[in-house]
């Protein structure tokens, strides 16, 4: 099989400049590679094929430089394939000093390079020697994490590396004749000590800085565990594990050893919360399950108190393999916020105790790990308190009614609060039915205070038999009264717990509500349909034969203007008549400049529904306005479709 296809890119080409370029313009390219076997192979052909471009124009001048080149792309590729399996980017940038800057990037950032110099095929040309010799001929090299992406790059001085003169390319033919010079560099480990300390000096600011980046963003606590133990393995320790504990209690429970005798540092906790062991890591896959239940049976247990420096911990001996028999173990308790949120734990094999300077690395990592979980919880606890809302805010079915179908779309924008946008169709006695589509200005707790305040009213006042009109005039001065001040404060107060401070711009202020409330009533033949327009998008009636027609008149918002008089006008709904009813996150909805309803942009998708169900009008509805914006919806989307039988 040929060496895999590169798409190869330059800035030229990325600006439409013709294929004729500069000097200047070929000293960086991109290339893109699947993630298969075959990709190290593909990008040393490539780097190849540049570099003897450039040493034919005189940029590159040292063929030390074009051996290192060809290793250390080879072992960046290699560990981006076999580590992360996504596909691969490469970039090769000259600068003008001379010097070349590799970078590889992967789309699995959470998983960390790792040197495989020991665990890799050592028969295959193909893979990697380990991150050790790009570390020894770069003159640095680092990793970059961004969203949803991880780039190791290094940069190769312009004269080659020193280490050179041990090290020369092992690709092709070569490999058996060079393999003695490559094997010095990685069989003579230096002593673990003294590559830790040189590590600490170069290297542990941005170890932090880019652990709490990648940190911040998660939202999930398991996922936090998860990425903790690829931080720390192999780096810092050689196995890992993350305890995580329920903060209700803040207790450990008693415990009965099951292995591993008991540390010094460890008391017996009281109390009935166990901890969960939520992730497991070691340098070796192999040997996780087996560390996991051996961990499993002896939960740390913390004394009581909230410190979160290192105790010793009982060496897991029996699951780590004849190599693993003696070493040293610490835990760290996981504090945020003066809550204990669990407990991690790191053992290396070998030692007799851990060097200071890794202790408290592991230390400050552990505190961005905690407010990373802390963060998680209390994202997951808002995300269930707007789900209980929400679920308290709608409707629990929507009524069936006698010669008439009915479908409903309900999309809200932020998926992890309540929404502004509501929507009702209920009994209201006496052979009638009711429906109302409304939006509240804002979102979060206040427009859920509106929303409880309104749809219960709505329900009350339509059964105690007032008509459509007078329901709004009755909701109108509702929201003008001291009862929403006073909602409104409890809205603020829920805010507030919730982590965000209360400002000015908390105070008490008015809540706006557009409303189209209609009531129904069937009838031999039709139903008829009595309804008010309160500063909403007015419903669109669509007839049998494709026409399109408002069937309400606009009129002022509810909350807005004291003593407001609604008036409401009667329709019929014969067979095949189809009533739109929307809010404005279908009219508003945005394509640049333009918006959905611009030019009756709505009554024309409607028209085009004709001998549709309601169930297919509302989908295509729905549809339509999802291609229209192309990207995801900005605001919260609700429509009602109802159909004569």
């Amino acid at each position: 099989m040929g060496a895999i296809p590169t798409r190869r890119e330059t800035v030229a080409r990325l600006h439409g400049v013709p294929a004729h370029r500069s000097t200047e313009e070929r000293t960086e390219v991109r290339a893109t590679l699947p993630g298969s076997p075959l990709a190290p192979g593909s990008a040393r052909a490539l780097v190849r094929a540049l570099l003897t471009e450039w040493t034919d124009l005189g940029l590159v001048t040292s063929e030390r430089l074009a051996d290192d080149a060809m290793v250390a792309v080879s072992e960046l590729v290699t560990n981006a394939v076999v580590h992360a399996g996504t596909d691969v980017e490469l970039t090769c940038h000259l600068e003008d000093a001379g010097a070349l800057v590799l970078e590889v990037t992967d789309h699995h950032p959470s998983r960390a390079p790792r040197d495989n110099g020991t665990d890799g095929p050592s028969g295959t040309p193909e893979y990697g020697r380990g991150l050790r010799l790009v570390a020894t001929l770069a003159e640095s090299w680092g990793v970059t994490y961004r969203t949803g992406a991880k780039t190791v790059w290094a940069r190769l001085p312009a004269e080659g590396s020193p280490a050179a003169d041990e090290i020369e390319a092992y690709a092709g033919e070569l490999a058996l004749e060079r393999g003695l010079r490559v094997a010095e560099i990685l069989a003579p480990e230096p002593q673990r000590a003294e590559r830790d300390r040189d590590w600490l000096d170069r290297g542990a600011l941005s170890f932090l800085a880019e652990a709490s980046d990648l940190l911040a963003g998660q939202l999930d606590e398991n996922l936090v565990a998860a990425l903790t133990g690829q931080l720390i393995v192999p780096r810092l320790a050689d196995w890992c594990a993350v305890w995580l504990e329920d903060e209700s209690t803040g207790r450990w429970g008693t415990h009965r050893s099951g292995g591993g005798g008991g540390g010094e540092g460890w008391g017996e906790g009281s109390g009935a919360a166990w901890p969960r062991l939520a992730r497991v890591w070691h340098g070796s896959e192999n040997r996780i399950e087996e560390l996991r239940r051996t961990l499993e049976k002896d939960p740390p247990r913390p004394r009581d108190g909230l410190r979160s420096g290192p105790e010793p911990y009982p060496w897991p001996s029996g699951a780590l393999g004849p190599q693993g028999t003696d070493g040293t173990a610490l835990a760290y308790r996981l504090i945020a916020g003066g809550r204990p949120l669990g407990t991690l734990v790191i053992g290396r094999c070998g030692l007799l105790s851990f060097p200071d300077e890794i202790t408290g690395l592991v230390e400050d990592l552990g505190r961005r790990v905690a407010l990373a979980i802390g963060a998680a919880r209390q994202y997951a606890r808002q995300a269930t308190i707007s789900a209980v809302l929400q679920r308290g805010l709608l409707p629990g079915a929507v009524a069936q009614i006698p010669g008439l179908s009915s479908a409903l779309v309900y999309e809200p924008c932020d998926k992890g609060g309540p929404s502004g946008d509501f929507y009702d169709l209920f009994p209201a006695g006496d052979g009638r039915w009711c429906f109302a589509v409304g939006d509240v200005q804002g979102k979060g707790p206040e427009a859920a205070v509106v929303i409880g305040l309104a749809r219960p009213w709505l329900r009350l006042l339509a059964r105690e038999g007032y008509g459509v009109a007078d329901v709004l005039d009755r909701l109108n001065q509702l929201l003008l009264d001291d009862a929403t001040e006073a909602a409104d404060a409890a809205a603020r107060a829920l805010v507030a717990a919730g982590g965000r401070p209360v400002t000015s711009g908390d105070g008490p202020q008015n809540r706006f509500l557009s409303l189209l409330y209609g009531e129904l009533a069937p009838f031999d033949g039709g139903v008829r349909c009595t309804l008010a327009s309160a500063g909403h998008p007015l419903p669109l009636l669509l007839g049998p034969d494709g026409e399109v027609r408002t069937a309400a008149q606009p009129q002022t918002l509810l909350g807005v203007v004291e003593d407001a008089t609604y008036t409401s006008e009667t329709i019929e709904l014969g067979p095949g008549d189809s009533l739109l009813c929307v809010t404005d996150g279908v009219t508003e909805r945005r394509s640049g400049s333009r918006q959905f309803d611009d030019g009756d942009g709505l009554a024309q998708a409607l028209s085009g529904c004709v001998g549709l169900s309601a169930e297919l009008i509302a989908e295509r509805i729905r549809r339509l306005v999802h291609e229209f914006g192309g990207g995801a919806p900005e605001d919260d989307l609700a429509l009602l479709v109802l159909q004569a039988e």
